[in-house]
């Protein structure tokens, strides 16, 4: 596996805080995050459901940079 670290929340002490990396093989996002709240996940289930092998979390706003910076990574030439 080949993850490319992007940035951590830059408001937090470094460990667990939310994350952002790209994998270059498999060509997707990883995200860390918060857990959300029963509240945000009904929400969310509006749209329809989540499958196990899928889950919610939250990224706070301040990392829109390192977000776009992961998109930019994404949109290398080893994307398609």
């Amino acid at each position: 596996m080949s993850l490319r670290f992007i940035a951590k929340d830059p408001n937090t002490d470094g460990a667990n805080c939310p994350t952002v990396w790209v994998d270059e093989e498999k060509q997707e996002f990883v995200l860390q995050g918060w857990t959300v709240d029963e509240a945000t996940l009904a929400e969310c289930l509006k749209t329809g459901p989540i499958p196990d092998s899928e889950t919610v979390v939250r990224l706070p706003m301040r990392m829109v940079a390192a977000i776009r910076e992961a998109c930019d990574a994404a949109a290398g030439p080893t994307v398609q």
